[in-house]
């Protein structure tokens, strides 16, 4: 059995209650739980939340919340494994049998099904990989990163670097929060996400965006305009 896994706490602070901000037209949440549905994958799309209305949203738009998430797992420090492993935990209690989990964030409008296949493809196909997500590229080589000493002047964190060329340094690649595949067993015993286990599907910038303050979100708005353009959708920030 396959399941889409959907954490979507009530308690957003930096950007108020928004796993269901209108986003496009439409709560953002809703963005995920679509790009699951059309996926055809998944035997099950849950969402796990605290929050009743998140619950009530969840249900209008295709998925199941056939449990609520405990207090104590919906605070500030509750990392997303903790959530993902209880909702297994859950789903098996009630009889489910499963082999594969795709953790999905709320927040990942510029989702792609494509993306999501091609992750499923990775962590079937090969049996010592545990995890799959999407990647995206740096704009810029880490290794002439930039830092402020405590006298608010700057050094390099790799001195070594200073003269070579953008071109002959190795390109470094961040998670882009969109979703996560992993096989159950690995999401149980809570293996590392980052490591030699896991497979990356690289997204261009135009669609790697981590919604954590309002000026990203009047980013990917921005973003989505352009996107979103041929399908004419109505963009609501």
């Amino acid at each position: 059995m396959k399941v889409a896994i959907i954490p979507a706490r009530g308690g957003s602070k930096r950007i108020p209650r928004k796993n269901i901000k209108s986003f496009c037209g439409k709560p953002i949440i809703a963005w995920s739980i679509d790009a699951a549905i059309q996926s055809g994958l998944f035997d099950e799309i849950i969402v796990s939340t605290d929050d009743e209305e998140i619950a009530t949203i969840a249900r209008a738009y295709g998925a199941k919340v056939p449990f609520m998430r405990p207090a104590a797992l919906a605070d500030d420090y509750t990392g997303t494994h903790a959530v993902v492993k209880h909702a297994l935990q859950e789903l098996e209690h009630q009889g489910s049998v499963i082999n594969h989990v795709c953790c999905m964030y709320a927040t990942a409008p510029f989702i792609q099904v494509e993306d999501i296949l091609q992750g499923y493809k990775n962590i079937t196909q090969y049996e010592e990989i545990h995890y799959s997500f999407p990647v995206c590229e740096f704009p810029y080589p880490i290794q002439r990163a930039l830092k402020h000493t405590n006298k608010n002047r700057i050094e390099m964190f790799q001195q070594q670097y200073c003269f070579s060329r953008s071109q002959d340094l190795e390109p470094a690649f961040y998670d882009v929060g969109q979703f996560y595949w992993g096989k159950k067993d690995a999401y149980i015993n809570e293996l590392p996400l980052f490591g030699r286990h896991s497979m990356t599907i690289v997204i261009p910038r135009k669609r790697a965006i981590d919604l954590d303050t309002p000026e990203d979100w009047e980013l990917a708005v921005l973003m989505s305009r352009y996107l979103f353009s041929n399908n004419r959708l109505s963009c609501v920030s």
